[in-house]
């Protein structure tokens, strides 16, 4: 070991090699919002007003694809979820659970009633409220009862039945457009 310093001068970067270390750096990051966008988190346009005042019409959401998919959660009473309409699966909806497996659900003159307890729904608000009753259902194994917060002007599992596992694709997580209303979905 010597005690004389070093005298030899740090490498320049050249424009070559900085146009390669920012190329890389594009690339990688490229890779990793692809990867987070197909596999994970997906923009959605909310369309219609059945979700009124959770969602409202045109706007963009994010939704996690990841936590049903590999079965780090499972679909939950409350979830808002986006699923392939049951009854033309091109098309895509996304709707409330209030049902899941196994529960008997019921709607008395707008009441939602589970297992025969009133559902606590503090996302509807009164003047979103229909008086529609349906006689009480059980929810077969591997689907689920959903219907929209604008319960007035949803067309949901009242109308057209429970929506099969296989069909959810995602949960509605956060809403980033527009500004006034971002944040995470309740």
């Amino acid at each position: 070991m010597s005690d004389e310093p070093n005298l030899t001068p740090p490498r320049q970067r050249t424009f070559i090699s900085d146009t390669i270390h920012w190329s890389r750096d594009v690339a990688v990051s490229v890779v990793i919002a692809v990867v987070v966008i197909l596999f994970i988190y997906q923009p959605v346009k909310v369309e219609g007003t059945s979700m009124m005042p959770s969602l409202v019409d045109q706007e963009r959401i994010f939704i996690n694809k990841f936590v049903y998919k590999f079965g780090l959660s499972k679909v939950d009473r409350g979830d808002t979820v986006v699923f392939w309409f049951p009854g033309d699966p091109s098309k895509s909806y996304i709707k409330r659970v209030i049902g899941v497996p196994g529960d008997v659900i019921e709607v008395r003159d707008g009441v939602v009633l589970v297992n025969g307890t009133r559902l606590a729904e503090s996302y509807v608000p009164p003047e979103y409220r229909d008086h529609s009753s349906m006689a009480s259902e059980r929810v077969p194994e591997d689907q689920f009862f959903v219907l929209g917060d604008h319960r007035s002007s949803s067309n949901d599992s009242r109308s057209w039945g429970m929506v099969p596992r296989r069909y959810i694709y995602g949960k509605a997580v956060f809403v980033y457009w527009p500004p006034d209303r971002m944040g995470v979905l309740r």
